[in-house]
């Protein structure tokens, strides 16, 4: 099965363009480092929870969306590759980050299942 790092962040509401602009130009090493597939999913309706919340859990403040993202891998040893790459490709640091990555809320994932229709 599948390997995926997922994550969220709260981004600026007026950064969504150049959130999505980053988004497209990190797929292509995504899928250099062998991703397989790359989601990007902008808040729609988030509400705020009383004990956790999305919302919660990446400090949104008032004028700020959610994002769910994940990247998926065929294997643990491609996701760390391309982990580790973030450090030794210079094509990263052509990334920018239009969000507050102090509050990226992040992690690897092994699936245990999955289905498409």
């Amino acid at each position: 099965m599948s390997y995926v790092w997922g994550f969220l962040v709260a981004v600026p509401e007026e950064n969504k363009a150049a959130y999505i602009e980053s988004a497209e130009k990190s797929w292509p090493l995504f899928r250099d480092y062998g991703a397989t597939a790359h989601w990007e999913c902008w808040e729609e309706d988030v509400p705020e929870g009383e004990v956790t919340s999305f919302p919660m859990a990446v400090k949104r403040e008032p004028g700020e969306k959610v994002v769910f993202s994940w990247v998926v891998f065929p294997d643990k040893a491609a996701a760390t590759r391309c982990h580790e790459s973030v450090g030794s490709d210079p094509r990263w640091e052509e990334m920018t980050m239009p969000f507050d990555g102090k509050r990226m809320v992040y992690g690897y994932f092994d699936t245990v299942f999955a289905e498409t229709a």
